[in-house]
């Protein structure tokens, strides 16, 4: 798709800092070096796939997919974990360029589907996921466990 194409380590320096930008978005500390080294840590142990959004051949968004798998359906399912264009280039329609490039990718590698979560109060989110044909699922609980 125009403007989107999947990363490489050759991204990694410029796709660290918008990765450490949308940690703090949720609000993490920041920390550019352990963000390089988590997402290099990704891409070369062929964790997840990367795609970015580029003006003028800066890097202003991107999406990360991590592969997860379906047993009812015996299929791969890919877990759309991150997604994030910076504020000055929000309202452009580049998050629905990205997400297309992930449905169009799920198809490529023959999923059988995409799995997201969002807060319930991220409205941007909230509002973007169903216009891109997203379902939300209110037939399901969702549970977590984290390690304190």
């Amino acid at each position: 798709m125009k403007n989107i194409r999947k990363a490489t380590l050759q991204d990694l320096e410029e796709l660290a800092v918008l990765f450490d930008q949308y940690r703090v978005f949720y609000k993490k500390k920041s920390d550019l070096n352990a963000a390089k080294d988590f997402l290099q840590a990704r891409m070369v142990n062929k964790e997840s796939t990367i795609f970015i959004s580029l003006q003028d051949n800066i890097i202003v968004g991107f999406v990360q997919l991590y592969p997860i798998f379906s047993s009812t359906q015996m299929k791969r399912l890919w877990l759309l974990n991150d997604l994030f264009v910076l504020q000055t280039q929000r309202g452009k329609g580049l998050s629905v360029l990205l997400l297309e490039t992930c449905k169009q990718f799920c198809i490529e590698t023959e999923a059988c589907g995409l799995l997201l979560e969002t807060a319930k109060d991220n409205d941007i989110g909230n509002k973007l996921y169903p216009k891109t044909g997203f379902v939300l699922d209110t037939t399901h609980h969702y549970y977590s466990w984290e390690v304190e």
